[in-house]
């Protein structure tokens, strides 16, 4: 089990619901009790290390679109540009999880703060190699060195989760939020980006994603009060390595499809913008599935659920399928504002399918492991990220931006299977469901 949970304490989904009737009316005068997330964010420095990550997480938005428009700009290659991003892309799937075993280990700040600042390095590399015509391989080399950073949001998720034991409620509404301020990164930090590089000079987005990652991350290890306990090299012998947990390799398998989803929506809805002449639009069009998806998952931690995640895991997959049938349908009209619409709606569903996975990926995660398995389940999304890239520029390229929107669909339909059909998504660790 993970460090989220202890043997007596109540499953993440198993939370009560208790009808309105059966609560007692409130004396007049008084006003109503705190809702979950004021509750939530009354806790002792709760809402410090979340104000410090906050600032920490938003240049995983940036850094990617300020890097592409950056070397884009400068050497009027989008060939490069993209090679030298999947170059990162790739050496963080190798070198991310490896860096969360260490957090995991020997703690927070004492390894988010030199591998924070030596990924900082290698972006301010990158600037300097762009900056003064360094030869291309500088480029994949510089921007290679950012894949230290830390996950922020396993870091944060992992305050919570040793924060909130034995507390079922509070801790579905933390990881809710946490989905919630995912998806406002993703839709603030790529329109950041994209202003900064355009209105100010193309190396502005990579300067202030970096200053920010850097601030954000020591005042987020300043937090102590919050932190989780090291757990010392011991921690790797505790229990098996979270890929081989049980049930982890069918839930990295569904986040390598959902991955997939995200990455091909990208490349399908700027190439239908571009062609329906309103390129500038795409940023717009893209940001209101990351509202839909923002706004659903704040309701989401508000819900008193019932049942256990292992059984709303399928569901919430088949609901993120079907709506995702909406952008498809809606592209065929040829019609932009229809397929904004459409984005939006097909958003509502994400963020509960990814709470829930987060919440799943915790419990199967080994105790002492929780960052490296959370790393894992974010390197497994930037797989199919970039696997759903390629794809919906494969078929954009060869058949039309309307038929990529095929592409999310399948990839869902992917995901479904697995998460209906995998045996241990039916079972809770060798505990009845």
């Amino acid at each position: 089990m993970p460090q989220s949970t202890t043997p007596n304490a109540p499953d993440a989904g198993e939370v009560r619901n208790i009808p309105n009737a059966q609560q007692a009316p409130l004396p007049p005068g008084r006003s109503r009790p705190p809702g979950p997330y004021r509750r939530l964010f009354a806790r002792p420095g709760a809402l410090a290390f979340t104000t410090a990550n906050l600032a920490a997480r938003l240049p995983m938005g940036m850094l990617s679109v300020s890097a592409v428009v950056m070397i884009a700009g400068t050497r009027g290659s989008y060939a490069l540009a993209g090679a030298v991003t999947a170059t990162g892309l790739a050496a963080t799937a190798v070198v991310a999880p490896w860096i969360a075993r260490l957090v995991d280990r020997y703690g927070q700040a004492r390894v988010a703060v030199p591998a924070t600042l030596l990924a900082a390095l290698g972006s301010i590399s990158l600037v300097l190699c762009v900056r003064y015509g360094a030869p291309a391989w500088t480029l994949f080399a510089s921007y290679a060195a950012t894949a230290t950073t830390p996950n922020t949001g396993g870091m944060s998720r992992a305050r919570w989760a040793h924060l909130l034991k034995g507390d079922a409620g509070a801790l579905h509404t933390a990881n809710s939020f946490e989905q919630a301020v995912d998806e406002l990164c993703f839709m603030l930090g790529p329109v950041l980006a994209a202003f900064l590089c355009g209105a100010v000079f193309p190396e502005a987005g990579t300067l202030v994603a970096v200053t920010l990652l850097v601030t954000g991350v020591l005042a987020f290890a300043a937090q102590r009060s919050t932190e989780p306990p090291a757990h010392g090299p011991a921690s790797s012998t505790s229990g098996p390595a979270p890929l081989r947990a049980p049930g982890m390799p069918a839930l990295l398998a569904v986040c390598l499809a959902l991955g997939a989803v995200f990455g091909a929506t990208e490349v399908v809805t700027l190439a239908f913008a571009d062609e329906q002449g309103h390129r500038a639009a795409a940023g717009a069009v893209l940001g209101l599935q990351a509202a839909g998806s923002c706004a659903a998952g704040l309701l989401y931690g508000r819900l008193r659920l019932t049942g256990s995640p292992e059984r709303r895991y399928p569901w919430c997959v088949a609901a993120m399928t079907g709506l995702l049938v909406l952008p498809a349908v809606a592209a065929g009209t040829g019609s932009l504002v229809f397929l904004a619409g459409a984005l939006l709606l097909a958003g509502m569903a994400t963020a509960p399918t990814m709470i829930t996975n987060m919440a799943l990926v915790q419990r199967r995660t080994p105790p002492g492991r929780l960052n490296e398995g959370m790393t894992l389940a974010v390197t497994a999304l930037l797989g199919g990220i970039a696997c759903g890239s390629a794809a919906g520029g494969f078929v954009t390229d060869h058949l039309s931006p309307s038929a990529g929107y095929a592409v999310p669909v399948v990839a869902a339909g992917v995901a479904l299977v697995v998460a209906a059909l995998a045996p241990v998504l039916g079972r809770r660790g060798g505990r009845d469901a």
